[in-house]
């Protein structure tokens, strides 16, 4: 009677794009992705987002955008209206004010002081 040995199989790691992240959101999704052993790949531009993501055929795309700014929703209407890479998931964040601005301090006590506002927000697309 033989036994034959099985190879465990390969664990393949999921490759990320984060897309114009802000270092507070870097921040935070360093740690998630740290715990997980994501390949990340960071794109500073916008500009080049699309054909880098084209290029990495990542599993999950972060696109960062800022609402007044037109480019990141740009970049997404590209990713979905092609073919190659309307399959990938995108998660799009963005945050109501720029990390440079100093936070503003809320004393009043009305009803959204119990329940505020957030301050970023994430969509899956």
């Amino acid at each position: 009677m033989s036994f034959r040995q099985h190879a465990a199989p390969a664990a393949t790691a999921h490759t990320v794009v984060i897309v114009n992240g802000s270092p507070d959101v870097l921040g935070t999704l360093e740690t998630m992705l740290d715990a997980g052993h994501y390949d990340v790949v960071f794109v500073q531009s916008r500009s080049q987002a699309y054909s880098q993501i084209k290029r990495v055929q990542p599993n999950l795309v972060i696109l960062c955008v800022r609402i007044d700014d037109p480019d990141g929703f740009q970049v997404l209407s590209m990713l979905k209206l092609d073919e190659e890479t309307r399959g990938i998931p995108v998660l799009t964040c963005t945050s109501e004010h720029r990390s440079d601005e100093p936070e503003e301090k809320d004393t009043d006590l009305s009803d959204s002081a119990v329940f505020p506002a957030p301050k970023a927000a994430i969509w899956m697309n």
